[in-house]
């Protein structure tokens, strides 16, 4: 597949194209087609309202998910249900691979901390691999070494740091060749080595940062899993994910988007059609990691990629699984109210920039003729249907439902022209009702600490009337933003978010 040929540049287009005409539609359209934009619009309302109710219904059948799966022993699950064509449990291991470049040790401590403290598994079974990074410092790079070696000395059963080489040829700066080359090397070093004792089919290989706090539980249910899925050598497993360690500490923009995409990732992860990807921190068997060749060097958006290069190498067969164990992390912070905001621009930026996953999977798909049709068209529709939505559902919902009528005086004469304000403005109160079980959902998902008090919940409660402008400004304006540069053809530098203790 040759990503710099014609026809590759023609699919980056797409996102930030369709995002363009989305956007313009009402303007242009409501003097020219305006009954056509006043379709469209209601189209998408309609649309934006299922979205809507499923996430919540979802969401909440998730919560009572969580509860199980917290109260859940896994290890004497395991011994109950095991059946003689699981993995054994003395045989499996988990490697787990934490991407770090410059953060303090304390920071770093979040990640390694949380695998210390898990529950219902001997820890000896976890391999720990801090992939470093040359350009940070042999200096910066050795403290973490002399500080993480000698304080978790015997707790894991290795407990590695690699350091991936600046400059390699053909690689683009980013998390995504750091794990490479930290999962590489362990391959190299503890799987295939003569004296290695451990077996590629016995281990899963998980993805994460520096901030992560895994659930106490997360290794031991994931051993239930892995051990006992027929498809396990097929199979990412997927944990939602929480920006609840800061949530309150971050300026009420970044506060909003957090809700709001906690609660969804319940949701998603429960999608009927099995169609969801994976993302920020993983798992899945190492054996398919290692399958499908691992992170391509060259694409930033490592997470949902991994599973389109999982996907091809499998013929179809690779999907994401769910483990409703919370996983929590940082929201994105800064010194100042506005050095946070920029923070979480540039990551949002970073994320959408996943969007070259497009022309990727149009190619791939069309390569791949050995998978069904409808399996490919099914995944390249739900990656464009996801960008699509991100940079230009804000100005569909809030100025597409009031530019025919203002626009074409003329057509507000019409019944359709006049009532399409009133239709637009009832669907979208309609939608208010599973946004604020949103918001009730997450509150009761948040963790019992100091925080969890009467001032922080009036706070959280007083930023709603603020959300059109959150979402514009720290969702919708980087993803366009990201979208449009794409269709430029201007690349993005890899920019590691702020993170603190």
């Amino acid at each position: 597949m040759n990503k710099n040929s014609k026809i590759y540049r023609f699919w980056e287009i797409i996102p930030g194209f369709v995002a363009w005409m989305s956007i313009l539609f009402p303007l242009w359209g409501s003097f020219l087609v305006p009954r056509l934009v006043a379709y469209f619009v209601i189209a998408f309302l309609i649309f934006w309202l299922y979205k809507s109710f499923k996430s919540s219904i979802f969401a909440f059948m998730g919560y009572f998910k969580i509860q199980t799966a917290k109260s859940t022993d896994w290890l004497q699950k395991f011994q109950d249900d095991f059946r003689s064509d699981w993995l054994k449990y003395r045989d499996i291991h988990h490697v787990i691979v934490i991407s770090s470049y410059k953060e303090p040790n304390e920071v770093i401590e979040m990640a390694i901390g949380s695998l210390a403290a898990q529950t219902d598994i001997d820890t000896k079974k976890l391999h720990v691999v801090l992939g470093q990074e040359e350009r940070a410092g042999k200096e910066n790079n050795q403290r973490t070494i002399d500080y993480f070696s000698q304080k978790y000395k015997n707790t894991f059963g290795d407990l590695i740091f690699t350091e991936h080489p600046a400059n390699i040829e053909g690689e683009i700066v980013g998390k995504h060749t750091n794990e490479r080359w930290a999962a590489q090397y362990f391959k190299k070093h503890f799987i295939d080595s003569p004296k290695a004792t451990l077996k590629l089919e016995n281990l899963t290989l998980t993805s994460c940062d520096v901030d992560t706090i895994f659930n106490p539980k997360y290794f031991s249910a994931l051993t239930y899993f892995f051990a006992s899925n027929p498809k396990r050598y097929l199979r990412f497993w997927q944990s939602p994910i929480f920006w609840h360690n800061n949530i309150n500490d971050v300026p009420f923009p970044i506060r909003i988007i957090g809700t709001l995409g906690n609660v969804i990732h319940i949701a998603d992860i429960q999608e009927p059609d099995g169609l969801f990807f994976n993302y920020s921190c993983y798992s899945s068997s190492y054996k398919l990691i290692d399958q499908s060749g691992y992170w391509d060097p060259d694409m930033i958006p490592e997470d949902w990629h991994i599973f389109l290069q999982s996907f091809f190498a499998t013929q179809g067969q690779a999907a994401v699984n769910p483990i409703f164990l919370p996983t929590v992390v940082d929201a994105p912070s800064g010194d100042s109210f506005f050095g946070a905001l920029k923070n979480r621009y540039n990551q949002c930026v970073r994320h959408a920039w996943g969007a070259v996953d497009i022309p990727y999977a149009i190619e791939q798909a069309r390569i791949h003729t050995e998978i069904p049709f409808i399996t490919r068209f099914l995944r390249i529709f739900k990656l464009i249907e996801t960008h699509f939505i991100w940079s230009s559902n804000w100005f569909i919902l809030t100025l597409g439902t009031g530019l025919p009528a203002i626009l074409n005086p003329s057509f507000f004469q019409t019944a359709f022209g006049y009532n399409l304000p009133r239709i637009s403005n009832i669907i979208l109160t309609l939608c208010l009702i599973p946004l604020f079980s949103l918001i009730v959902l997450d509150w009761l998902l948040r963790p019992q600490n100091g925080q969890k008090n009467f001032k922080n919940a009036l706070k959280n409660l007083l930023q709603w009337p603020f959300m059109p402008i959150a979402t514009l400004t720290m969702s919708v304006l980087p993803g366009l933003h990201s979208h449009t540069r794409l269709m430029f053809g201007k690349r993005l530098e890899y920019k590691t978010t702020v993170k603190k203790a």
